[in-house]
């Protein structure tokens, strides 16, 4: 089961919910996924998703909140996974158009005024209604991704300006005739999950979510360990071919003391740092001082003949 579908499976179960937020969250479900039936002269409501605990969800926010005569259907889908679709059907009937009437459903969305969304409460329950119908989230093993689809794009911009008054950063995009708004970010992707009540999953993205960041500073201190490294033996490599160089060309003999004294500890010890070598010094001296001696002992070498493209190949 997908992270998705866990994050739908909790919330589609939250209990206890003022009137106003449950109409609010039916708003927000029939307007992505709902449509009108036609009976006659009556209307009623016609709901499908492959999720049982929706399906429950949405037939259960129905009979607590109208009188309405109801049914299910349970069909098999002809896709290649032949999962069962469930199908809630409100029968048409005046009853039915007096609850399209009040949760605002036949009129076209840019002429409604929407006193549903007029709370706090009742705009986080609309937009629990809108990803149960029409959203989904990645867990966070790779990128950070929640969106929420619809065909309607004033629809998308409501739910746009909604989490842009939860300080969400939302965008929308158009993808083939179909509009998204998404988060692309993963603080506001667990404010979000904070927001439609769906706490356990939150947390169960938290726990991906470091436990991914862990291992990614894990591997860019390695990385960067590795590179120093790297830059150590190089360097040392170097080092070395050009005192060996100046001992073949008997030049490092009638050096002064401190180059002798650095171009004897860097051969005796090549796998030693600078200010490992330095630490080694009879006398004190710096890395940094150590370093100008062996930077001297190469430059020597390179005076005396030893070409820049046989350093260049050490390097």
């Amino acid at each position: 089961m997908s992270f998705s579908s866990d994050v739908k499976n909790e919330v589609a179960r939250i209990e206890g919910e003022p009137k106003s937020c449950e109409k609010a969250e039916l708003f927000g479900l029939l307007r992505i996924s709902g449509s009108v039936s036609l009976r006659g002269r009556n209307v009623g409501i016609h709901f499908t998703t492959e999720n049982a605990a929706l399906a429950r969800r949405v037939l259960q926010l129905l009979k607590s909140n109208f009188q309405l005569q109801t049914e299910v259907l349970i069909t098999r889908s002809r896709r290649l996974k032949k999962n069962n679709r469930y199908q809630v059907q409100v029968i048409p009937s005046e009853e039915a158009r007096s609850a399209l009437q009040d949760l605002q459903l036949l009129e076209p969305l840019g002429n409604v005024k929407l006193p549903l969304l007029k709370d706090i409460a009742a705009r986080k329950a609309f937009l629990r209604g809108v990803f149960l119908a029409g959203g989904s989230v990645n867990k966070p093993i790779s990128d950070y991704h929640l969106e929420m689809v619809s065909d309607n794009e004033e629809l998308i911009k409501l739910v746009q300006k909604t989490m842009q008054r939860f300080s969400l950063n939302a965008k929308v995009v158009d993808r083939k005739g179909s509009f998204i708004v998404y988060l692309k970010e993963g603080n506001a992707i667990t404010n979000f999950l904070s927001l439609i009540g769906a706490h356990h999953s939150l947390l169960e993205f938290e726990n991906v979510r470091v436990v991914k960041d862990m291992r990614n500073n894990v591997n860019r201190i390695v990385n960067c360990e590795t590179a120093n490294l790297n830059k150590i033996v190089k360097a040392a490599l170097r080092q070395i071919a050009c005192i060996k160089y100046l001992e073949a060309s008997n030049r490092l003999v009638t050096l002064p003391d401190k180059l002798r004294e650095a171009a004897r500890l860097r051969l005796a010890h090549e796998e030693l740092p600078v200010g490992e070598l330095a630490a080694l010094c009879e006398e004190d001296v710096s890395k940094s001082g150590f370093n100008h001696r062996l930077k001297k002992l190469e430059k020597l070498a390179e005076d005396m003949g030893m070409g820049k493209s046989e350093i260049k190949e050490i390097s």
